[in-house]
C-alpha cells in the first residue's frame, strides 16, 4: 500500500524510504546525488536522513565501527 502523501510527520522527515520513488527523488535532489548513489548510502547508513546526509558530506560518523579514534 503506498504512503498517504497527505500525512506527514517528523517521522517522515526524518527517514529516506528509498522504496518510496517521490521520495527517492527529493532525497537525491536534496543531497546532490544520484538515485543509486542514495541507495548506496541508505544501505550503509540506515534511513536516517541526518546519518545519510553525515556520510554523504564526509563527515564524522561517530560510533559507527568505522575503525576510527575518537
Amino acid at each position: 500500500m503506498a504512503d498517504d502523501l497527505t500525512k506527514r510527520g517528523a517521522g517522515d522527515r526524518a527517514r529516506i524510504n528509498v522504496n518510496e520513488e517521490h521520495e527517492l527523488r527529493r532525497w537525491s535532489e536534496k543531497f546532490e546525488v544520484s538515485p543509486e548513489r542514495l541507495r548506496e548510502v541508505v544501505e550503509q547508513t540506515g534511513p536516517m536522513a541526518e546519518d545519510v546526509e553525515r556520510a554523504i558530506k564526509g563527515g564524522p560518523r561517530g560510533g559507527r565501527g568505522d575503525g576510527a579514534a575518537d
